[in-house]
């Protein structure tokens, strides 16, 4: 569950843990993966559009 917890953290469904330490870094990396998630979807739904044409 806790990969599924991050994804919904990442897209925010869900707010973040207010225990969890932050650095820096950690934002500099949670903002990268935010940001190839959601090409990722974008990706997805080209080709789902693509494919059902």
């Amino acid at each position: 569950m806790g990969i599924l917890n991050q994804i919904a953290e990442y897209l925010y469904l869900k707010k973040k843990d207010p225990n969890a330490p932050r650095t820096q870094w950690m934002k500099y990396m949670h903002g990268i993966n935010r940001l190839s998630l959601l090409l990722f979807l974008l990706a997805m739904i080209i080709l789902a559009i693509k494919l059902l044409r």
